[in-house]
């Protein structure tokens, strides 16, 4: 017998996405508090290619899925909410906005990082420039996440995000799926992709100490072709911590990301565990069901 499928998601529009070993499946309240669904039987790239599932390339994969996968969740998530469907994204339009998205990551988490601490080289040596570098990149990572949290929207959708996590929690836990069951479980879960973000910006410091004196154009290229290196070991530690989660070393390594899901989730209330739920029953196979 195989290893157990960890299921994941993430919030969308007055919805949730789970992913199953065969396929994803959105939930979504409407307007009239109709729950839809939309399920897909795509199966995830690792899962039809054993060679992605090696180490260090699995991680690199996953990220990909979760940008391309993610966003059609959004998107369809919003027609469903009141946008119409000619508004929904042409798969050009969704190649673009990704393509967008990433450029926007590149430039606000490699390159103002790299040229604002570039000054610093002289006085405080290679690591203090890296140090300084992630003290940048994650001064801008918490004051968007914080700013954005004050919006009423964004509330919800991380009251979902909380939902989601609750979900998969009761699942893990064998308990039966109701939200009755569900709201007794955290909102912090230690396979969150916000977790995953910090601890790439986390080996982001120490990766980059040993790359040397280079000048702020050559650091930048460096660390843009790097970049899939440390998502891919950023992605194993994730996974090492949630076999380990008794560990006291792996306790602390996962600690800053825990404390981050305190400004990402919001504790949902019953309706919203609801959609969770469904669309986490959606990909389930029947057998697992409770």
């Amino acid at each position: 017998m195989g290893k157990p499928f960890q299921y994941g998601g993430q919030a969308v529009i007055e919805g949730v996405m789970m992913l199953g070993s065969g396929g994803s499946a959105i939930a979504v309240r409407k307007p009239s508090h109709e729950i839809v669904v939309q399920q897909s039987t795509r199966v995830p790239f690792r899962e039809r290619f054993p060679i992605l599932k090696w180490p260090l390339v699995r991680g690199c994969v996953s990220l990909f899925e979760s940008l391309v996968i993610g966003m059609q969740a959004i998107t369809w998530s919003a027609s469903q909410v009141g946008e119409s469907e000619e508004e929904k994204l042409k798969p050009w339009e969704l190649i673009l906005t990704i393509l967008v998205a990433v450029g926007l990551g590149i430039g606000l988490f490699i390159i103002v990082p790299v040229f604002f601490a570039s000054f610093s080289l002289p006085y405080i040596g290679q690591f203090g420039r890296s140090a300084l570098e992630g003290l940048i990149r994650m001064a801008i990572f918490l004051g968007y996440i914080i700013a954005i949290s004050r919006m009423k929207d964004i509330q919800r959708i991380f009251a979902y995000h909380g939902a989601e996590h609750k979900t998969i929690l009761t699942f893990e836990a064998g308990e039966e799926l109701t939200p009755d069951n569900a709201n007794k479980y955290s909102t912090i879960h230690p396979r969150c992709g916000t977790s995953f973000i910090l601890m790439v910006m986390l080996l982001m410091i120490f990766v980059f100490t040993f790359v040397g004196r280079t000048d702020v154009f050559l650091r930048i290229l460096i660390k843009i072709a790097m970049m899939p290196v440390v998502a891919g070991l950023a992605y194993e530690l994730i996974k090492f911590s949630g076999k380990h989660p008794n560990s006291r070393l792996v306790q602390v390594l996962v600690a800053p990301g825990l404390w981050l899901q305190k400004l990402t989730t919001r504790e949902p209330d019953k309706e919203q565990l609801e959609v969770a739920i469904t669309a986490l029953k959606a990909v389930l196979p029947k057998e697992q069901v409770l």
